[in-house]
């Protein structure tokens, strides 16, 4: 069975954390594209476009990772996508607390999706 899945955030900028993510996921995925929302009421420190960059010259060496941009609800550019995973990261309970509530509303609006969680190395 193979399982397309998307990894969302904003990436201002990528960190390791984001990086050890994103190869882990592709071991996990068929495919994974690293999907950076463009989010108008956040000031971020890099332009979209440098973020867009970074991440592409950091997975440059991973054949089934892609990088794309978003708006919207994650759940409507997942199925866009043809993704039935979303991986997010947890390095702390806090981020746990947040990420299984965001996570219980996506499988309210989107259950054909399921969200995988990974503590970064």
């Amino acid at each position: 069975m193979s399982v397309k899945a998307l990894y969302p955030g904003t990436f201002d900028p990528p960190t390791n954390g984001h990086i050890d993510l994103i190869q882990r996921g592709a071991k996990l995925f068929e495919h994974l594209t690293v999907a950076i929302l463009k989010n108008p009421v956040k000031n971020p420190l890099f332009t979209v476009e440098e973020r867009v960059e970074m991440l592409r010259e950091s997975t440059a060496a991973l054949g089934n990772v892609s990088v794309a941009i978003f708006d919207g609800l994650m759940v409507d550019f997942a199925r866009q996508l043809g993704a039935t995973a979303v991986l997010r990261g947890i390095r702390a309970i806090s981020d746990y607390e947040r990420e299984f509530q965001m996570a219980l509303m996506n499988r309210r609006l989107a259950p054909e999706i399921e969200t995988v969680f990974l503590q970064p190395a």
